[in-house]
């Protein structure tokens, strides 16, 4: 099936690497269209990710010796940004992670890779049966550990709220009329609601907020406002913290088996690619070998 990577690929209006188009698994629709606050598809970001070729993956089976002589070329993500179609008149940002790198980010809590596994169905652009064995698991990737990284990234748009954008800026009129950007403060609101979602719900829509969001973009939220929510919202997700369901860490050893068995989907067995251990045997063995000096 052709999907919008290997069109424009096609049209040499990208440069990916080779593999990518014919490796996509999941490419997704991010940025306000996911969150329902916009309609418009003429800009598009688009996200997902691919499987690289087994070598890259598994640079030992190559000869590489980690650190040693010259290294495997790694793969972790390709990225193009304002491609303009003008055969459809849309212009594309590009962001496609290689599989492994795209688990990292997703167990890590990052906000980017997590919203992207909960886009609606409507912002899937192309998915595999690896790309559905992924979004079909996606709630395993959600720990509390989301708590720090949402607040964290709601911080920097906090911070970003109030500062005087150049006059040649797209935000200039924003802040003249407002006081403050509407695209860093609806960010804001998002972050902390998605965070709320997920440690109270365990799940995340990303459209359910999405009549606040609007109203936030038209300036109907005064900076006093934002600052009384961000303070009212951060005293709640402290709470919700301590108290969530969720577990404190991600359960890395059940999101390495559904890595393992996507791998083992595009390539076959890698039985030999791959040690698979148990995680209690594992520090029996790290406990037998510090006692004997190893």
């Amino acid at each position: 099936m052709t999907h919008i990577v290997k069109t424009l690929s096609d049209k040499r209006l990208i440069t990916p690497p080779h593999f990518v188009p014919e490796s996509a698994q999941l490419l997704i629709i991010m940025g306000s269209v996911a969150y329902g606050v916009s309609s418009d598809t003429s800009d598009m970001d688009v996200y997902g990710f691919c499987i690289p070729p087994k070598h890259m993956v598994f640079p030992h089976l190559a000869g590489e010796i980690l650190g040693f002589g010259d290294q495997i070329q790694r793969f972790e993500q390709f990225q193009q940004h304002h491609v303009v179609d003008t055969s459809t008149q849309k212009e594309y940002d590009f962001t496609i992670y290689g599989i492994v790198k795209y688990f990292q980010l997703c167990m890590e809590n990052n906000p980017n890779m997590i919203d992207s596994l909960f886009v609606p169905q409507r912002c899937v652009l192309y998915s595999t049966e690896i790309g559905e064995m992924v979004r079909s698991n996606r709630r395993l990737f959600l720990h509390a550990g989301a708590y720090h990284k949402f607040k964290g990234y709601a911080y920097s748009q906090m911070n970003k709220l109030q500062r005087v954008p150049d006059e040649t800026s797209r935000r200039r009129d924003d802040y003249d009329k407002f006081g403050y950007s509407t695209k860093f403060a609806y960010h804001l609101v998002r972050l902390l609601s998605e965070a709320e979602m997920i440690l109270t719900e365990q799940d995340l829509d990303l459209t359910r907020n999405r009549e606040q969001l609007k109203a936030i973009r038209r300036g109907e939220m005064t900076l006093d406002q934002l600052g009384a929510y961000f303070s009212d919202q951060e005293r709640i997700l402290h709470n919700l913290y301590q108290t969530t369901q969720l577990p404190k860490k991600p359960n890395e050893s059940a999101i390495k088996q559904l890595l393992i068995d996507c791998l083992e989907q595009y390539y076959g067995s890698i039985d030999n690619c791959v040690a698979q251990t148990d995680p209690d045997a594992q520090i029996k063995l790290n406990q037998i070998r510090k006692i004997l000096g190893y």
